[in-house]
């Protein structure tokens, strides 16, 4: 620290905030995964829909994406990036307590009631956009105050040096407004109607609508929860991130690269061929700066790798980091035509979408929480053991999920291509769904397992929080015993 900057003591950082966030991603994750479990097993036992329209899949998927992606995942990054701006600016976060606090509420109310709406049947039908319009409003208008409060932040930050943690936090904030204004451009049927029209239509529709897709898992499932690793990795790991250098081409690497992949969603569909192909370069290429990511994150252990025998928080963190390596190979690999001709509209890219979101995001977040959690009350950690437990529960449960969807998916693939000595297609639709029902069944199971895991990292939080009150609270009744007798 050089002579010019002043340090502030723990108290005078806005934690209030970052723990609300952090609550209500524990609460929305486990609602979320909940309804993810509820769905994979109606795929495999139908009668569970139960000929209620509310509680079908098709009203429950969005309802599982929304509050896994922005519930669970959004919460979790509002929290993190408040709690490591201020504490890698050594500043209070901006804004005071009402703007913080209007990020809050502003982005709560608009999952809980878009959320809702989605069960009532009010959808707009955009993958990971399935918002209505006022909905959409809503998140613009607390997206803006959130940018406000972060990069402000840094601007009135006691440190000379931003951390590239901040990097990573701010391009995700920048690039999740964009993608979130321009797909969601449309014009509303009528001012009291929830319905709207898009802006585009056709394969420009399309092609706008994968551009968000994509990146919307590059910038608010990659490069979000990237920051994420490059603060508390290190921190956990007590060890300086492996290369710096190597973190600054990794950012710009990939914030340029990502910009351009959304297109292979659309292989061998209208879009026209040339921008699929451009698409399929680019993610090829995304292979290097995400790989340099991960092997960045991993190598920061050199050195230090027993403790992976002794720290469970250390394993959720290195083991997001090898599934993210594993899930950013595997993108582009499913880019090449020749690949995509098989895995298109499978459950292959089910098994891969949940490869990266359980096995990286879930696992990035989760190692997080662990380490700051007990910071933020200011108390250890309730049960160390626990959180090997749901390590080891989480990590069976991700295995059997996309090794299901693998089998699945590529089965499926098979099938539907296969013919027969007339030229005919040798099995039917129907014969490919009666293949997918073990592999269903064996995808909910291991759903079902990870969300154990998280209902045990939710006992363990909860404990740890009501201990550290159940500390403060005997020594605040002293005090107020004495002032009585005094």
């Amino acid at each position: 620290m050089s002579a010019n900057t002043v340090a502030i003591t723990a108290e005078q950082y806005n934690y209030d905030i970052v723990k609300k966030f952090a609550i209500m991603a524990m609460v929305w994750g486990l609602l979320g995964m909940s309804a993810g479990v509820y769905i994979a097993s109606e795929l495999a036992w139908p009668f569970l829909n139960f000929d209620i329209a509310e509680i079908t899949f098709g009203r429950l998927r969005p309802v599982h994406t929304s509050l896994v992606i922005f519930g669970f995942g959004g919460s979790a990054l509002f929290a993190t990036s408040y709690y490591v701006v201020q504490r890698t600016c050594q500043t209070k976060l901006w804004g005071g307590k009402w703007l913080p606090e209007f990020t809050f509420w502003g982005w709560q109310l608009s999952i809980g009631i878009g959320v809702i709406l989605y069960m009532l049947g009010y959808t707009q039908s955009r993958e990971y956009a399935e918002f209505v319009w006022p909905i959409d409003l809503g998140i613009l208008v607390t997206w803006v105050a959130y940018a406000t409060v972060f990069y402000m932040t840094i601007k009135n930050r006691s440190q000379p040096h931003i951390y590239v943690a901040l990097w990573f936090y701010g391009a995700f904030i920048l690039a999740t407004a964009l993608l979130h204004i321009f797909n969601n451009l449309a014009v509303p049927v009528a001012w009291n109607s929830l319905d709207s029209y898009s802006l585009f239509s056709g394969v420009q529709d399309a092609m706008t609508q994968w551009w968000y897709g994509h990146n919307a898992v590059g910038f608010f499932l990659t490069a979000a929860f990237l920051g994420m690793m490059y603060y508390f990795l290190p921190k956990q790991a007590e060890r300086p991130i492996y290369s710096y250098r190597l973190s600054i081409v990794h950012f710009w690497a990939l914030t340029f690269l990502y910009m351009w992949v959304g297109g292979h969603h659309l292989l061998w569909t209208a879009l026209p061929p040339w921008v699929g192909s451009l698409a399929s370069a680019f993610s090829i290429l995304l292979l290097l700066p995400s790989w340099g990511g991960m092997i960045n994150g991993i190598m920061t252990l050199s050195g230090a790798w027993e403790k992976l025998r002794s720290d469970p928080i250390m394993l959720f963190l290195i083991t997001a980091m090898a599934f993210y390596g594993m899930s950013t190979f595997e993108g582009p690999m499913m880019s090449l035509k020749s690949v995509n001709a098989l895995s298109h509209y499978t459950d292959w890219t089910i098994g891969h979408v949940h490869s990266g979101a359980l096995g990286w995001v879930a696992m990035i977040t989760i190692g997080s929480f662990y380490h700051m959690v007990p910071r933020l009350w200011g108390v250890k950690l309730y049960s160390t053991k626990l959180v090997f437990t749901h390590f080891w529960i989480a990590t069976v449960g991700i295995v059997l999920y996309i090794v299901s969807m693998w089998v699945s998916g590529i089965g499926q693939g098979l099938m539907l291509r296969a013919f027969d000595q007339y030229g005919n297609l040798a099995y039917t639709f129907v014969e490919t769904v009666t293949f997918m029902h073990i592999p269903y069944a064996v995808r909910a199971m291991g759903g079902a397992l990870f969300l154990s895991g998280m209902v045990l990292m939710a006992y363990n939080l909860y404990m740890t929080v009501w201990g550290a009150r159940r500390e403060v609270v005997p020594v605040a009744g002293q005090a107020a015993v004495a002032a009585t007798r005094v």
